[in-house]
C-alpha cells in the first residue's frame, strides 16, 4: 500500500471516529460530501458493524455504493447488508432504521441511483468501478416507519 493510500483511509478512520465520538454533532460533511454512519450486523460474528460511507437521497431513501475504493472484493458491509437488510443508518445526530436492498447493472434503477450516489461523491465511484470488473452495487436503504 502506497503512502498516499494510507493517509488516506487514515483520514477515512479518524474521520469516524470523530463523527462517532460527538455523536453525530460533528462529521455528517466530510470534504463537503453528505456522509452517514451505517449500522450493520456482522455476518459471521453477529456483532454491530459501523462504518462512515457517502451517501446519496433518491426521495426517502438513502443510497450507498459498494466500491471498496474498486478493490476486486465487496465491502464487507455490503456483504453484511445482504445477509441483513435491517440496518441502522445515522445522518447527522438522527438515527433510523432501514432495509436494504441491492441493485446491479442491469436492475431497472441502477443507472439513475449509481449517477445519484456518483455525483455526492464528485465523481469517484465511476473512477472505482474502472479499477475492476466486479460491477458495483448500489444499497438502496428505505426507512423503517
Amino acid at each position: 500500500m502506497n503512502l498516499s493510500r494510507k493517509a488516506f483511509l487514515t483520514t477515512l478512520k479518524v474521520h469516524q471516529a470523530i463523527y462517532e465520538n460527538s455523536r453525530g454533532l460533528v462529521g455528517h460533511r466530510l470534504l463537503l460530501m453528505p456522509t452517514l454512519l451505517l449500522r450493520t450486523t456482522g455476518r459471521k460474528s453477529g456483532l454491530t458493524r459501523t462504518n462512515a460511507l457517502v451517501y446519496g437521497r433518491d426521495g426517502a431513501n438513502y443510497l450507498v455504493c459498494a466500491s471498496n475504493g474498486g478493490h476486486h472484493r465487496p465491502p464487507a458491509w455490503a456483504l453484511n447488508m445482504e445477509a441483513n437488510p435491517a440496518v441502522e443508518i445515522q445522518v447527522g445526530v438522527r438515527k433510523i432504521k432501514a432495509n436494504a436492498v441491492a441493485l446491479r447493472p442491469g436492475d431497472q434503477d441502477y443507472d439513475r441511483l449509481f449517477d445519484i450516489c456518483n455525483t455526492a461523491n464528485r465523481g469517484q465511484f465511476a473512477a472505482y468501478q474502472k479499477k475492476t470488473h466486479r460491477p458495483l452495487p448500489v444499497f438502496v436503504m428505505t426507512p423503517v416507519k
